[in-house]
């Protein structure tokens, strides 16, 4: 590729890029869009699973499942859309068996000045616990909010395919995920208070 493309490719938009891998296939177009947020996918995977060479190898398997989530998905806002993909994709790597025998020590108690969301008062116990903790709360939302959380965190839909996939106005979307995300917190919260 000639220095004037690649400067090209990197003076567009997020949408235009994700147009053209879209459209092309074109995997450096999909590098040059990775590249803008490389620094967050990899600070996301250091925040959850502490190792630098075990972040390096999600960043790169995040990018993997990039390239063919991106030709499935409608999305709205590429930087967040990722960092919830490169969070689903920590959890789920935490929650693995292989990586709980390699890793059986993970502390997830150090503070690193990253987003921890409802994990942000973890205080000792089990991961595995604190996720089926979760999942117990996720089932006791109300039907319009869990079914959007499910959506939204789990299966990673934008707001517009969460809209399709539901009948919901793009308001009661957004309501639902923030009102499901306090309930959660409020939840989560709560069941480690009984737990102490």
């Amino acid at each position: 590729m000639r220095i004037t493309e690649s400067h090209q490719k990197s003076q567009l938009k997020d949408e235009e890029l994700i147009l053209n891998y879209k459209a092309t296939g074109d995997v450096a177009v999909l590098g040059s869009l990775y590249d803008r947020y490389i620094h967050l996918v990899f600070g996301v995977c250091l925040n959850y699973l502490r190792h630098s060479e075990d972040s390096q190898d999600a960043a790169m398997s995040i990018f993997e499942k990039l390239a063919e989530d991106l030709k499935r998905h409608e999305v709205v806002n590429f930087k967040s859309w990722l960092h919830v993909m490169a969070r689903n994709h920590c959890l789920m790597k935490l929650r693995s068996a292989s990586f709980k025998t390699d890793r059986s020590t993970i502390d997830i108690n150090s503070e690193s000045g990253m987003e921890y969301g409802i994990w942000a008062h973890h205080v000792d116990g089990d991961l595995e616990d604190d996720l089926i903790i979760l999942e117990n709360c996720i089932d006791k939302l109300e039907n319009d909010q869990q079914r959007s959380v499910r959506l939204f965190f789990l299966e990673q839909k934008c707001y517009q395919e969460i809209c399709e996939l539901t009948g919901y106005e793009m308001k009661k979307v957004k309501s639902y995920i923030q009102n499901g995300k306090r309930n959660l917190k409020i939840c989560v919260e709560n069941n480690r208070e009984r737990q102490n």
